[in-house]
């Protein structure tokens, strides 16, 4: 059997949980003998691959943001290079992951005429919302409701996104969805915003993880903390491709309080150093929080970057739809505080892997935060369940046996 996978980026030129997710599907396939190809872009020339090793990086050029809502349909610069591989590799199963900036929707169209069977999986809401959904979200509400309200109108995105806004956007993505046999959506919380919005045909299936990458040595640990210099400082790790929405300030806010009660408390932030992180930085220092900036990690030294920390939070302030840095986590046995907003509570079970909580409400955050610091057995207790959790129920072996379900 040939799959076939498509996505707009693919490691090492991503940052992303969703473009790690599919790198672990390619992986896993060919450890199992499956004849395994994917298609990806690049926005320099000097990147462009042909195949070695399966892997097809197109050139399709970059631009502006504003385009999105109409290149995201359908890229010039993308389809005809991605038709042309689709027809040498002709593959028995296409599965496309995100195809909403580069590769664009007509993929799934052209991926049908070719091939019997062509699948999506959708990492977040942009089938019907071209950014991150916040609508649902009550401000004033700092409870922890079971359901929401996911229904978003034209006129919500209208009023946020203005001229970006393409009235015609929804309605061009369920027709490309129609050439798809089946949709899958990361959690069940997305699978809930996905039919509330008017998509069907969606059936849960949840990413996982390769266990092994993130076992390390105790020597990689005490070189992490020597190059940090770090020595008896309690770590607070906040991690990913980080922006406002991901629930830094009120992180940083948390943090104000636990430091009144909990000397050498540090906010461990790993990510791109920008203009983001160095606002960050800034409201740190207003607050009199302890930040400490890795920049960028990759493999061995982001694994001692959560072997290093005592508790992982994950305080999104959008619709978070199943945070890879949850299972991340988890593997390197470190209890996580997880967000309400999206699906990490169906990874994150509360007071049992860690705690979920509305990042709205800063005390309670703060009080999380402080229970795991000053109780070391606890959190021992919680990343051990976590990590048993992700052991028994979401690696990349048991993801590969869902979804051959749906290929065979």
């Amino acid at each position: 059997m040939k799959i076939l996978f498509i996505t707009d980026w693919f490691p090492p030129y991503s940052t992303g949980g969703a473009e790690q997710v599919v790198f672990n599907l390619f992986n896993g396939f060919k450890r199992r003998g499956y004849d395994t190809s994917v298609i990806a872009t690049v926005q320099d020339k000097t990147k462009i691959e042909t195949g070695t090793g399966g892997i097809y990086r197109i050139y399709v050029p970059d631009y502006h943001p504003r385009w999105k809502a109409y290149l995201s349909l359908y890229n010039p610069w993308a389809v005809g290079k991605i038709k042309k591989i689709i027809k040498e590799i002709k593959p028995d199963i296409i599965h496309a992951h995100n195809l909403h900036y580069y590769s664009s929707y007509r993929c799934l169209k052209i991926a049908k005429k070719y091939c019997p069977k062509v699948f999506l999986t959708a990492h977040d809401v942009q089938l019907f919302h071209p950014g991150k959904m916040i609508e649902f979200i009550d401000k004033n509400d700092l409870s922890i409701p079971s359901e929401f309200d996911y229904k978003v109108s034209p006129w919500q995105q209208f009023k946020r996104y203005k001229k970006r806004f393409n009235p015609f956007r929804n309605y061009v993505i369920r027709y490309y969805l129609r050439y798809v046999n089946k949709i899958f959506a990361v959690s069940q919380a997305l699978k809930d915003a996905l039919n509330q919005n008017g998509i069907k045909n969606v059936a849960v299936l949840h990413n996982g993880i390769d266990l092994k990458e993130w076992e390390i040595a105790g020597s990689d640990i005490n070189q992490f903390k020597k190059k940090f210099n770090l020595s008896a400082e309690k770590l607070v790790f906040f991690g990913g491709r980080l922006s406002a929405l991901k629930g830094g300030r009120e992180l940083i806010s948390a943090m104000a309080e636990v430091d009144k009660s909990i000397s050498k408390a540090v906010l461990l932030v790993v990510g791109r150093n920008d203009q983001y992180l160095n606002e960050m930085s800034d409201f740190a220092k207003s607050r009199g929080v302890s930040l400490l900036k890795t920049g960028w990690l990759k493999e061995k030294e982001l694994a001692a970057a959560y072997w290093s920390s005592s508790v992982v939070v994950v305080p999104s302030v959008c619709f978070d739809s199943f945070p890879t840095v949850n299972l991340e986590a988890m593997a390197c046995q470190r209890p996580v505080i997880a967000t309400c907003f999206g699906g990490s509570r169906e990874l994150v079970e509360n007071n049992e892997t860690g705690f979920i909580i509305n990042p709205l409400d800063i005390k309670t955050m703060a009080e999380k935060i402080k229970l795991i610091l000053n109780d070391n057995n606890l959190a021992k207790d919680l990343g051990d369940k976590g990590y048993n959790k992700v052991r028994d129920h979401f690696t990349v072996e048991h993801q590969i046996n869902n979804v051959l379900k749906f290929y065979l």
